[in-house]
């Protein structure tokens, strides 16, 4: 598993795309944090990270399935997942080092924006007048949104050989997953109780509760059910391709 580990960050490292993709998460979250009007922390007058965790998991619905996508479509299209599978490595050791790498590369996408936490902390008047719990919080529930699509995205990948039809099926399931169970608890459809069930049972209503600064245990559960639930599926897919 850690032979694969190294050989994704070493794949992803060495080609130009990587870095672009880690530029252009960097460059966005700057222009609508520090730059334009509309959301531009300067302009708001308050020691808040609030819009940069607003916006980050709509950028994730796009930089997370960039990233996956050639996870294992690549490995179909060349042929190279037959040459895996003869190894003395199991299908789960195999997905999982893929995803290790993925959620790895997210995190370095992530790092800099520690960068806008010091400034805002800094800027305070006084100085670290800035809801600290709420912000680490925050990104504790934007580590956990970032593990769940990139389990979506490896399970798209792994569906397909094509680089393309993976990336726009993860990013509809990111989308759905995160989105769509709100739109729909919103219609009243459902009695009351069932409409917070459906809520439920989508992301954004767990990672909303947990960038309140509160690290409930539900929460926390549902992410790892989540995750494991899309990696035994991407497990399925590929024990799938041998029968």
């Amino acid at each position: 598993m850690f032979t694969i580990f190294l050989k994704e960050i070493n794949i992803f490292f060495s080609s130009l795309i990587g870095y672009i993709a880690l530029a252009v998460f960097f460059l966005i979250t700057g222009l609508f944090l520090w730059i334009f009007p509309d959301t531009s922390l300067l302009e708001y007058g308050y020691a808040t990270l609030d819009y940069l965790f607003i916006l980050a998991p709509w950028i994730f619905m796009f930089l997370i399935p960039a990233i996956t996508m050639r996870s294992f479509a690549e490995e179909i299209k060349s042929g190279t997942i037959e040459l895996l599978a003869t190894r003395p490595i199991t299908d789960l050791q195999i997905i999982m080092g893929k995803y290790f790498a993925s959620f790895v590369l997210v995190i370095f996408a992530l790092l800099p924006t520690l960068l806008y936490f010091y400034t805002i902390y800094s800027l305070g008047s006084p100085v670290g007048n800035i809801d600290t719990g709420a912000v680490w919080g925050s990104y504790i529930g934007l580590f956990l949104l970032a593990a769940c699509f990139v389990a979506i995205g490896i399970f798209a990948s792994a569906l397909t050989s094509n680089q393309i039809v993976a990336f726009i099926l993860a990013v509809f399931l990111c989308f759905f997953f995160y989105q769509a169970f709100d739109y729909l608890s919103k219609l009243n459809i459902f009695y009351a109780t069932f409409d917070n069930i459906v809520e439920l049972i989508g992301i954004n209503a767990h990672y909303t509760s947990i960038s309140r600064g509160v690290v409930d245990t539900r929460d926390v559960v549902y992410f790892l059910s989540f995750i494991s639930i899309f990696i035994l599926l991407t497990k399925t897919v590929l024990e799938s391709r041998k029968w």
